[in-house]
Formats: structure tokens, sequence, C-alpha cells
């Protein structure tokens, strides 16, 4: 995977309705891909279909293929459809209840009757041993060898399939937890077993023990699809060695993600953000809203200086899809986003209060939209747009499936437009409008909580759906620029092509700047920087090209809350304790816009050893011909009825050439709708950029 390899790359992405695989051609920088339904009961036949139709389709023999990077979804559904294996959980005596108790927060403070997420290991599975580690990691009880065997027996009469390890204070020394997965790996062959140490040794017993739990969860199932695809690629004479994008952005070899599958719970929105960088950097954007609106959900990150914002916390299987609180926490390395509104497939209805709803339940790709004629009866964002005009019925996905517009239709008036008094147009403008309302609100908030404004960025939008609906989305947030590059559609199975061979370790320090032994801390961060090393090279990386990043949470002491401040890799090896409470300062003055005069405390370390990011210059796929290939009413809102619109060819659109709207431009993979009061040109890239007036 360095730039001086020339074999096809193939990035795949399995998304909640389609499949999209994209191809690079190294030498030309081209593109191609394809779009395919996806197989939710075996999301392997789904990427096996679109790697062999992009093959046939561009005429390349598999063995033209360097490498497949894959971003999936499984890990995510399985924890949200409790579809993982059989799990128990083996803790600290008197910690037995730690996933029920969590941190006592509601997320609902008035709801006496509030649902709280199920534990993923029910409490007959939940074994307690006597051990104990203080909080400075001395042991003060070591477990008893012959104890563990016997908890083995218990273990095997449960019939479990997977056992997760968290003990008290491991991520201060985790001596214990290797003692007894030793034991118990000798005395279950065949059982999946995880450790928190290995997992994510963080602070947080309650996070650390649900990110452990959560890995062992799912690690079979996930075990098992790596490997079925894996064999399936061979019998197709395609690489095996294939890669898997992680949620923070980077890729690993698939025998690293299958010893932590939790790591890619976001692996697909992942791919997208770092799609948006690629397409910021070559529209001369760095401070981007990276909009990703897909068939069953829509995201929104932040890109700050060309690079993706990041968190080390993330919730999944929320109870209230968009409370925070009431999902499962897992402390994993992601990139910072929100999952706001709703995607294509989401489902319109009447709430309780008569007004119009849109999701969280989604139509998926079975049945899918009304209007995909598949068996669906119940109305979605797409058949709104197919309604509205924005989508063309005899062009959806290049013409390759025909949308029905009575379908669509239908579905609106029974559900919506008949039990409100409305027109079949008007129930449709009332989903479109939700559920941008929705997203803007969502969007702004989540910059405001990052502490910045959303006024000061330009909106890329990604997904299928997403240039549908981004400059009126933009328009609401105040933002007066879009970008929606060539290619929207397949945006994040592109990101993964430019995604770097990349690894992040971190380790719980606890203790006051002013007391902190850097000699020591240096000495774990070579130790860290070594194993990333390795795990770098050993997916092809040579050892001069791969870097090395630290970075440091901290906080003023006696705040509940940290920040990630980034330490240049000298600063530890020189012991510049004055320089780190610098850049401590800078940041959070940054952030909050003050600094506090209190001593300031290390919580964490995070190494990240990454290889070159893959240096990519796509080429915008035009051809000759006319730019307008028609036009069609289409529905605004503005003046109440339907408008006369100039159809575009995105293909065909020549650089620098500006178009004023109302106007729609298509491609295979989406379509971008602009609206009255605002123009659009293509740069040399093939980004639309659209600016809106105020």
């Amino acid at each position: 995977m360095t730039d001086a390899q020339t074999g096809f790359r193939i990035g795949v992405d399995i998304g909640g309705t389609f499949t999209d695989v994209v191809m690079l051609d190294p030498r030309s920088g081209r593109l191609a891909n394809e779009k395919v339904l996806t197989t939710p009961d075996d999301p392997a036949e789904g990427v096996l279909n679109g790697v062999k139709r992009i093959l046939e389709t561009e005429g390349t023999a598999p063995g033209d293929v360097q490498s497949i990077i894959h971003g999936t979804t499984l890990v995510a559904n399985a924890l949200i459809e409790r579809k993982g294996v059989r799990t128990a959980l083996v803790t600290t005596r008197g910690c037995r209840d730690v996933l029920e108790i969590g941190r006592e927060l509601r997320y609902s403070i008035y709801d006496l009757f509030i649902d709280m997420p199920e534990p993923l290991v029910p409490r007959v599975l939940r074994f307690e041993v006597d051990e104990r580690v203080r909080n400075d990691g001395t042991v003060l009880t070591s477990p008893d060898p012959e104890a563990v065997r016997a908890l083995a027996h218990d273990l095997r009469k449960a019939e479990v399939e997977a056992v997760a390890i968290v003990f008290l204070h491991s991520f201060r020394n985790d001596i214990n937890e290797r003692r007894v997965k030793d034991i118990l790996a000798g005395e279950l062959p065949g059982i999946t077993i995880c450790t928190s140490f290995e997992v994510m040794p963080q602070i947080g017993e309650y996070e650390r023990t649900s990110t452990a739990v959560a890995n062992a969860f799912v690690q079979p199932i996930f075990r098992n699809y790596v490997q079925r695809l894996v064999q399936e690629m061979g019998r197709l004479k395609l690489p095996q060695d294939l890669f898997l994008m992680l949620s923070d952005g980077g890729t690993v070899r698939h025998e690293t993600a299958v010893q932590y599958p939790i790591r890619l719970v976001q692996s697909g929105p992942a791919g997208g953000a770092q799609a948006a960088s690629v397409f910021g950097r070559l529209a001369h954007e760095d401070n981007l809203l990276c909009f990703d609106m897909g068939g069953t959900t829509a995201k929104a990150c932040l890109i700050q200086d060309g690079e993706p914002l990041r968190t080390d916390s993330f919730e999944v299987a929320r109870v209230f899809r968009f409370a925070k609180g009431s999902g499962l926490p897992l402390q994993v390395p992601v990139i910072d986003m929100i999952e706001i509104g709703a995607g294509g497939g989401s489902i319109a209805q009447v709430d309780k209060l008569g007004l119009v709803q849109v999701g969280p339940e989604s139509a998926s790709s079975k049945p899918g939209p009304a209007c995909y004629g598949l068996g669906g009866r119940q109305p979605t964002v797409t058949d709104a747009d197919l309604v509205l005009g924005y989508l063309d019925a005899a062009s959806f996905l290049g013409g390759d499936m025909a949308l029905d517009k009575s379908a669509a239709e239908d579905a609106i008036r029974q559900t919506l437009a008949d039990p409100l008094g409305l027109s079949v147009v008007e129930a449709a403008w009332g989903i479109y409008e939700t559920v941008n309302e929705s997203m803007a609100q969502a969007a702004t908030i989540h910059a405001l909580e990052s502490g910045r404004k959303v006024q000061d960025f330009t909106v890329l939008a990604i997904g299928g759906a997403g240039p549908v609906h981004a400059s009126n989305l933009a328009r609401r947030m105040g933002v007066r620029r879009v970008i929606c590059p060539l290619g929207a559609g397949v945006a994040s199975a592109f990101g993964f092509l430019a995604s770097p061979i990349s690894f992040e370790f971190a380790r719980a320090v606890i203790e006051p700047l002013a007391g902190l032994d850097l000699a020591r801390i240096d000495k774990m961060v070579s130790e860290l920087e070594a194993e990333g090393m390795e795990l770098v090279t050993s997916a092809g990386i040579a050892a001069a090209d791969a870097t090395t990043s630290v970075g440091v949470l901290m906080r003023y002491s006696g705040q509940g809350y940290q920040v990630e401040v980034t330490i240049p890799r000298d600063v530890t090896s020189n012991g510049d304790k004055d320089q780190i409470q610098t850049l401590f300062e800078d940041r959070y003055l940054a952030l909050f816009g003050r600094t506090e005069r209190m001593a300031a405390e290390i919580m964490s370390w995070r190494v990240v050893v990454a290889g070159p990011k893959p240096v990519i210059e796509p080429q915008a796929a035009l051809r000759p011909g006319t730019a307008l290939i028609g036009q069609r009413p289409v529905y605004f809102g503005e003046t109440g009825d339907f408008v006369d619109t100039p159809v575009y060819d995105r293909y065909c659109l020549p650089p620098d050439q500006t178009i004023a709207g109302p106007a729609v431009f298509e491609e295979r993979e989406s379509t971008i709708v602009m609206p009255p009061a605002a123009n659009a040109r293509a740069d040399l890239h093939g980004n639309l950029i659209i600016e809106l007036d105020p």
C-alpha cells in the first residue's frame, strides 16, 4: 500500500441499503465505481458481488488487484440487533453489576419509566473472582489458580462462546487479568477470551467493562465473516491480504482487525470523513462540515485544518437513537461525529401530536422505500425526494434501477397526506423540511459542543442522499458554500483508499503534571512505538516511512473532563514539562477562551504509529457532450408550485462554467439539487461548488 505500488486498489463499503465499490488505477488516477444492494443475511455476498461486477465492467483481471480495503457495519449491527455470541463476564468480586449500575446518570431526568440499554451479558453469566489491584497498581490479592479452574468448569457448563475479563484497576497493572486469561485459555480451548487491558486499558470501570464485553460479544462472528471473505477472495484469485478500516480513520490488516473488532464500529463513516479531507484539499478548503447522508442514517463531522476531529468515546445501540447516555458506551478511538436526522430510507409517519416524524426506523434495503418496488409500503425520504422532482425515476443509479413514482405517491397519500388533510406534494415537502431541520439543528449543536461555530465551515456533501439535501441544510445553518464532489455517493469506499495504515495505543497514567516522571513515560512511549511499528511494517510499510505521533489527555485538577493535546515526540525524551504545560494551556484557551490558575494533571497517553497517507489525485471522469440534457418540474417550496428546472449531466460539465440556480445535476451515484438564488461551477477536479445567496 505504498505509492510505488502499481496494482489496482479496491475499496468496499457496506451500507444499510447499498454496498459501494470503488476501484482506483494508481497509474492514471482513474476511479471506477459500482453500487449493489446490500445483502443483510450474508454481507459477504454483497461484497463479492460488487467486486466481481466492477472487475467485469472494467475488464480487469483479479490478479491485477493489489489490495482490497473494506469497511463494514457488521460490528455495529451485531451490537444494535444483539446478534453476537453467548458471552460471559469475569470480574472482580463485588463488581458483578457494574454493567447495570453504569454511571447512575439519566438521559431523561424527568422520565420515571426510563428505558436503559440492556447489558450484553445477563446477570447469570457474570462471574466474580477473588482478586484485587489497588488504584496505584499494587497487587493486593492474586487470583487462586484452582478457583479459576473451577470457574472454567462453570463457564463450560454455561455453554458460553466468548469471555470478557475485566478487573478493577487493571489499566494500572494487568497481571491478574493475564493470569486468569492464561488459565482459562488452557481450560477452554476454542472459546474467545478478551481482556480489558488488551482492548482498551483506560480509566472508567463501567466504560472499560462495556467495551471489553462488546469486543468479546462480536469477535467470533466477525472472525468467521473475515475468514470466509478472505477464503472467497482466494477462490476468485483476488489478493487475500485484506485490509479493514478502523473507526479512527486508519487501516489495518485483517489479522489485527479480528483481534479488536470493536474498533470497526464506525468504519464506514470514518471512510467518508477521510474522503472529505481529500476532496477539501482538492477544493482548497481545510475547514469543512462533512455531511454524509446515506440510505439508513446521516452523519456530520467537522474537519479542521484538513484533519477530522477525533474523540476516544462513542455510544452504540441507543435506546433512543439521538439521546446521549441511552446507549452502550465504548472507549475506542473514533472520528468525532454525530449521527443525525435520517437517511434516504428513513420512514415518515404522523406522531402522537399530529406532526410529521421522520425516522429513526428505516426501510433499509429490504423491503426498501416504496418507490423501489421491492415490497415497501411506508413512505420514506427517498419517496419524498422522488415526488418533489429531485430524483428522476428513469435515471436512478444511472438507469440500472427504475423507481416507481406512483408507489411513492400512494405511500405518502395513505400514511401522511390523507390523515393530515394535505396534498401529496405538501406532505412530501413536509418530510423534506422535517428531516433537513432536524439535521441542521443537530449539526449546529455538534459544532458548538466542539467549541466551534458551524458558520465558519463549508458544507461538503457525500453519500447517495447528501447532495440532494445539502443546499437546503446549509441555508438553515447560515452556511453559504457547499461542495459536492464527483462520486459523492460512494465517497466512504473512496475514503478507504485514501487512509493510511495506522494503529493507536492508549495507556492510562493518572498523575499531576508537576510530579510526572518523563523518563518513565518516554520508556512507555518507546515500547508502544515499537509495538505499533511491528504492526505497520507487517502491513507492508517500510519502517523508514512510518511516523509516530504522541497525544496526552489532560485536565485541570478536579475537573470531570479532559482535552487532548498533541505532544512533539522529543518532548518526552527531553523531559520538558514546561512545554507540555504551555501546549495544554494553548489548547484549553482555543477551546474555552480562557485558562485557569490550577494545577494540570495527566489522564492518559496516546501513541499512534502510521504509514504515509496515500496520495490520491482522482481524475474527473468527464466525457464530451452537452451538459444540459433537459428539464423537469422541481418543487422548492418558495413559490408554492413546481418550477421548470434545467437538468445537467454531471460528467459533461466543463470546468469554471457558472450555472445559475435552480438546477439539478445528475450522476450515477447521486443527484445534486441547487435551489434558486444560487450559482454553481465545477473545478478542475470535478468538485461542484455551490454559492448560496444570503
